[in-house]
């Protein structure tokens, strides 16, 4: 079924520049990650100087454990975008739009059910995270309150990644902007004015979440009639059922991996003492941040070639992989550069005053910082696999650098002249080993079909 795009409102990647085209799409996605990225950014900064370590660890620990939770939805919403992308580059709006509805109602039935588990887990959750007695109550009191932005998270995340899919990264950031802004608002007056400790903070977020979510289905809902469903496309078509569940199960299954992986780590790093916790909840949003305008790019070039592939232009695609790994190579070298440097400053905007905090967290960035170019390859090859259709590469990738981290984290931190060090080396040898295994698969297939990608996704 043939349609008319309106040209301001989305971005067909499948012409014109690959390298500028790309850049224009992922400038808006890496922006607004790095401002959703705020939202615990700010709760750490407010808490830390205004609460204590104590309250601080808690926050840390929280943000690890909804890290995890929340990838479950972001990895079926970022597969159901792959699936998007594919129908818009072969511009069939029909099966785009029930894709839609299937989606939607799979993924927002999952939130609601992950919503209420969680609430009447959190005393047990917070025990299998090995969380420290002083710190129980407040990371309760925290993480009740933070469970509550789940449906949140769901709904803007779908709208941003339906959005995105059809080449418009600029409204979800516009709505993400706003509510990033009402965050600090709220977090400074919940906390520092009426003195509601981290239930303020976690209040905060949840609010300011629900502000960018509903915000961005008002907007949907008005300004983008050509995505706009009938009764004709809500129907259990199963064959787009089965589409749509591959990609975004797997992809879900892949963000889950990553995330246990991570939370299994943030759990060895609570049997260290809550100085460390502090260190770590501190350095890893730092890392996250420095790192995400990659990620972006990763997620930025997954829409690409999923167009491209919907278009049948593997050629292109090609191109785009060697333009693609110019531009991480070159940021990464720059990022990694200003976070070795400036670790020390970096640590102190959080925990001025705490040297012994500060020491362990310099120590955390200037190892990762060293090897962000591993992370920057590894998001791409996670975006080119799943938007091919092969996401099930992109799930062996994560188990090969999960695993091998927390196996390593655990094996090295446990040696008395490595100490927890070990959990900070092993993170970097993990994204290598997974780049290896990508690059190698990658290089094979191209060459066994005679240097194009046409044949991969039939492997």
């Amino acid at each position: 079924m043939s349609f008319d795009r309106d040209k301001k409102m989305e971005q067909n990647l499948t012409t014109g520049s690959i390298t500028g085209k790309l850049l224009l799409f992922a400038v808006p996605l890496m922006i607004g990650n790095v401002l959703q990225q705020f939202y615990n950014v700010v709760d750490t900064w407010v808490v830390g100087k205004y609460i204590g370590s104590e309250a601080l660890a808690a926050v840390g620990s929280a943000y690890t454990l909804m890290t995890f939770l929340t990838s479950v939805i972001l990895g079926l919403c970022m597969g159901s975008s792959a699936y998007f992308a594919i129908q818009y580059g072969r511009n069939h709006m029909d099966s785009l739009k029930k894709g839609i509805f299937l989606s939607f109602s799979m993924i927002g039935v999952l939130s609601l059910v992950i919503t209420g588990i969680v609430l009447w887990q959190v005393g047990n959750i917070i025990r299998i995270l090995r969380v420290p007695a002083e710190i129980a109550d407040i990371s309760k009191d925290y993480l009740v309150i933070i469970f509550f932005g789940i449906m949140a998270t769901f709904l803007y995340n779908y709208y941003a990644n339906l959005l995105r899919a059809v080449g418009n990264s600029v409204v979800p950031l516009i709505f993400l902007a706003v509510s990033v802004i009402l965050n600090v608002i709220l977090d400074i007056y919940f906390v520092v004015s009426l003195g509601w400790g981290v239930k303020g903070a976690a209040l905060a977020t949840v609010i300011a979440q629900y502000v960018s979510a509903t915000g961005l289905f008002v907007f949907y809902s008005i300004g983008f009639s050509q995505l706009k469903m009938d009764w004709s496309h809500m129907v259990w078509d199963m064959s787009i059922l089965k589409d749509i569940f591959r990609l975004s199960g797997l992809t879900c299954l892949q963000q889950s991996v990553m995330n246990f992986g991570i939370l299994m780590v943030q759990g060895l790093v609570n049997s260290f003492g809550s100085v460390v916790m502090a260190a770590f909840s501190v350095a890893v949003k730092i890392d996250t941040i420095a790192y995400m305008p990659v990620q972006d790019y990763g997620n930025a070039f997954s829409t690409f070639v999923a167009q491209n592939y919907g278009a049948g232009k593997t050629e292109r695609i090609k191109k785009g992989v060697k333009s693609s790994v110019i531009v991480v190579f070159i940021f990464c070298i720059i990022i990694s550069s200003a976070v070795c440097v400036f670790a020390p400053q970096l640590m102190n905007i959080f925990v001025k005053g705490k040297p012994d905090v500060t020491s362990v967290g310099v120590s955390y960035l200037r190892i990762e910082a060293a090897f962000y170019f591993g992370i920057g390859l590894l998001f791409m090859l996670y975006g080119f696999y799943r938007g091919i259709n092969r996401p099930a590469i992109s799930l062996v990738l994560t188990v090969c650098s999960l695993g091998t981290r927390v196996l390593l984290a655990y094996v090295l931190s446990a040696i008395p002249a490595i100490g927890v060090k070990g959990i900070w080396v092993s993170i970097p040898i993990g994204w290598i080993l997974a780049d290896a295994v990508g690059v190698i698969y990658y290089m094979r297939s191209v060459k066994k079909h005679n240097g194009t990608v046409d044949n991969l996704t039939k492997l």
